[in-house]
């Protein structure tokens, strides 16, 4: 797994190699957006992971935000109990490539890496 950009007591935590996936994202969108990142009921084992960008606006008073040198990444309070710990990593193979997530907290995970029980 690759070096974290910031300090390990991020609740979220990126790779070097996520953080540059996601700006680079981000930049081909055009704006100046957050990462939101929660769980859902749904998918192999019971939850799975979400990830999309979102306007900066939409960040509420009771959101976990995460700085990566003025990148935000957020997460609601209640995605925040099953995600805390969480390393979201990124790689370019060909196979098995993507972001990749690893949570502290999942029991089980499916063999799609996108759910997981807790």
């Amino acid at each position: 797994m690759t070096q974290t950009t910031q300090s390990q007591q991020k609740g979220i935590m990126m790779s070097e190699a996520a953080v540059k996936q996601v700006l680079s994202l981000r930049e081909k969108q055009g704006k100046d957006l957050c990462l939101r990142v929660g769980v859902r009921q749904g998918g192999c084992s019971g939850m799975s992971y979400m990830m999309d960008f979102a306007d900066p606006s939409t960040i509420r008073d009771d959101d976990e935000v995460f700085d990566y040198d003025g990148f935000k990444v957020v997460c609601d309070r209640k995605s925040i109990l099953y995600l805390y710990g969480l390393m979201l990593d990124y790689s370019d193979a060909l196979i098995g490539g993507g972001f990749q997530f690893t949570n502290p907290n999942a029991t089980q995970t499916c063999g799609c890496g996108n759910s997981f029980s807790a």
